[in-house]
């Protein structure tokens, strides 16, 4: 059953190919004059334009992942989830390429952009004031909040130049169309990669109680407070076309057609970890059966261990569900194939996890040492990395007593 869970969560991956998504999406589309591709999925998707348009001037900005080798095409690599000088490097370089385009031929070229998750800690540029160091130790404090990816992404607008529809607004007078690989659930893609080329969520107003509500405001740099207490300036987002190529809702229907028997929860599974264990174990204790859900969960930060959203989902569930007298098997994984800081894509437990891990268990939970709790197990999730990202994906299945 562990072997069959499996595979019906790499169905719901495949689905996310970068590569077949964008090669639907271009049916129709005339020729574009320029390609920016940005986020994990990037390579996958520039590749599929690539194969319809060969040689179509390129900037691709990614992880340090195998990129194909395409005909005039430009890489820069960026780090994430904490952005780094090399991410810095590339939202410049991502600035300038579309400011010369737009200098250089002004309404008609029409730029292409391909955006994925992940973007958002790849490519960046603070505003004016703010540095990059400051701007990481801002990222890595909401991340430790638990905050969830909308609200992140508010924050993160207000700080950059590129987010929040910064890399539309340099290509300007240039037109440009988006096509989006959503890695957030209800898909807006203003949230994805924070918008780069869709435009803001929110204003600087509401960045700014996000941070008071968290309780960060008296630990952000000066420069920071400075930033987010500026007054919005009425300079509009140009409207731009977005296509939504995939997401995580296509990716769970998907798995519904490889389990035609299971049950689809609609609702996204959202919120802190241990609210959404909470969910899970509810479904195992209420009978026997097979339950498909998608989403993204947060982790509030109290320890120094090692993992993701979807290790300690998992590392949780199995202690809450240790003492099940029935068996179970329950799956949580990252489609892009990484969770968190790991080299693990999620963890995929059962009824004998928490007693293979050892008397440790619980001190390494509370330590958030999720990766060690289930290494010890056996049970991290491995795969290698997709080349995709439509956030998360979870499997439950509970057989009969």
């Amino acid at each position: 059953m562990r072997d069959h869970v499996r595979a019906i969560f790499e169905a719901g991956v495949a689905a996310a190919d970068p590569f077949e998504a964008v090669t639907a999406a271009l049916q129709g589309l005339s020729r574009p004059t320029h390609v920016i591709a940005l986020g994990k999925a990037a390579p996958r998707m520039a590749a599929a334009v690539h194969a319809q348009f060969p040689g179509i001037p390129s900037l691709i900005v990614t992880t340090d992942q195998p990129v194909p080798d395409l005909e005039n095409t430009q890489v820069m690599i960026g780090d994430h989830p904490v952005p780094s000088e090399r991410s810095a490097a590339a939202g410049e370089a991502a600035l300038e390429w579309l400011a010369t385009i737009a200098r250089e031929h002004g309404p008609k070229a029409h730029v292409l952009a391909l955006i994925s998750g992940g973007g958002s800690a790849l490519c960046v540029a603070p505003v004016a004031g703010v540095t990059l160091a400051q701007k990481a130790a801002v990222n890595a404090s909401l991340l430790g909040a638990g905050l969830d990816i909308v609200r992140m992404n508010i924050v993160r607008q207000a700080l950059s130049r590129t987010k929040g529809g910064g890399l539309l607004r340099a290509a300007l007078p240039a037109q440009m169309t988006s096509f989006v690989l959503s890695d957030v659930v209800g898909d807006d893609p203003r949230a994805v990669a924070s918008g780069p080329t869709a435009g803001p969520i929110s204003d600087i107003a509401e960045a700014r109680q996000i941070v008071r509500d968290a309780g960060l405001w008296v630990d952000m740099p000066v420069s920071v407070q400075a930033a987010l207490s500026r007054e919005d300036h009425a300079n509009p987002t140009p409207r731009a076309e977005v296509r939504m190529v995939g997401s995580n809702a296509l990716s769970v229907r998907v798995m519904s057609k490889a389990a035609p028997d299971a049950r689809v929860i609609d609702a996204a599974l959202e919120g802190d970890v241990a609210e959404a264990a909470a969910q899970i174990v509810t479904l195992a204790r209420s009978g026997s059966g097979m339950w498909l859900m998608g989403g993204e969960t947060t982790v509030l930060l109290r320890g120094t261990g090692r993992g993701g959203r979807n290790q300690e989902l998992a590392l949780r569930v199995a202690r809450a569900l240790r003492d099940l007298n029935r068996p179970f098997v329950f799956l949580s994984g990252g489609t892009d194939g990484r969770d968190g800081p790991t080299d693990a894509a999620g963890g995929i437990v059962d009824n004998g996890t928490w007693a293979r891990i050892g008397s440790e268990a619980q001190a390494l939970l509370e330590n958030n040492d999720s990766y060690a709790a289930l290494s010890r197990a056996g049970d991290l999730l491995r795969m290698p990395a997709t080349g995709t990202n439509v956030a998360d994906l979870q499997i439950l299945w509970v057989g009969a007593g």
